[in-house]
């Protein structure tokens, strides 16, 4: 059965291709992915490697676990399984709810609005504070 590899502290010029090439000394790579932000597409420093032979991957933990890659020691380890749900693709957590809502009222919902003495200039550089000194 295949194994996948976590490999961590990857230095954040590493390409897959490199990544692959690398694993290749210790066996089979049939894949590697190095994990990238999805806004900027910059590696977040971490990837896996899939290897087909468990001896092979076994040999690749134990041989570039600490190995220099541009500057960095790697982090090698099999890599863990997610429980169901996390990671998985499937989005947990709730969306932005409670902000501005009714204005009618001091504010409205516990977020946004302008309502009471929160600030905002009173026309006279003062930032709600009625003229006093703080």
């Amino acid at each position: 059965m295949a194994k996948k590899l976590y490999v961590g502290n990857l230095n954040y010029d590493v390409t897959e291709e490199e990544l692959s090439q690398l694993f290749g000394q210790c066996g089979q790579v049939s894949g590697a992915r190095i994990v990238k932000d999805k806004f900027s597409g910059r590696s977040k420093g971490f990837g896996f490697v899939e290897m087909p032979n468990d001896d092979e991957a076994t040999h690749a933990i134990d041989r570039m676990k600490g190995h220099d890659l541009k500057g960095r020691p790697l982090m090698v380890d099999e890599a863990k399984e997610h429980p169901e749900g996390v990671g998985s693709g499937r989005k947990l957590g709730g969306g932005g709810g409670g902000r501005g809502g009714g204005r009618g009222f001091s504010g409205g919902s516990d977020r946004g609005g302008r309502g009471g003495n929160r600030g905002g200039r009173d026309g006279g550089g003062n930032y709600g504070n009625e003229g006093g000194n703080y």
